[in-house]
């Protein structure tokens, strides 16, 4: 196991200690992840405990039928943008019936970017059951690098809302 991807594993770890700790579950809806978080979720014994679901909705037909991300939102800003990945947790909420909640949706590359959303662009939202955080990052890499950093980004904030801290600090 590499270090980076020991540190997606730790994190995955502590939140699943921290969900038992206050009886609560979470789920995902992913995009250019392509299920990369929930992957790190499970390879923690005893996830099934505190992982509800995980949507891997890569297409907006399927960010609309399963989340019901409004399908009037692609044409107006896009896939890559704080409206689709809120309403991708709050979809994902509704569905999974979690308390907590992480969306990501990106240009992982190596092309699909343009001069608004470069390669590396990626939109993150964190949902609790009163509260949406979403915060747009930018990493550098290949595509392989920027879908990890946006994992190890989703369960850091993941971690920071389960501790009532603000998510995109950090």
């Amino acid at each position: 196991m590499t270090e980076n991807d020991q540190r997606v594993t730790q994190l995955a770890t502590e939140l699943g200690m921290r969900l038992v700790a206050i009886k609560a579950q979470v789920t995902t809806a992913e995009s250019c992840t392509g299920g990369g978080i929930a992957e790190a979720i499970t390879r923690v014994p005893g996830s099934s405990t505190w992982f509800e679901a995980g949507y891997v909705t890569y297409s907006n037909v399927q960010k609309n039928k399963q989340l019901a991300v409004p399908e009037q939102l692609f044409a107006s800003v896009g896939a890559v943008s704080r409206e689709v990945v809120e309403a991708m947790v709050r979809g994902a909420q509704t569905s999974s019936g979690a308390r907590y909640a992480v969306a990501v949706s990106g240009v992982a590359g190596p092309d699909g970017g343009s001069p608004d959303k470069p390669v590396g662009t990626v939109w993150l939202a964190w949902g609790d059951a009163e509260r949406v955080f979403s915060v747009r990052r930018q990493f550098a890499g290949d595509r392989a690098e920027v879908r990890r950093q946006t994992v190890e980004a989703a369960l850091e904030g993941l971690l920071r809302l389960t501790t009532e801290e603000n998510p995109i600090l950090g």
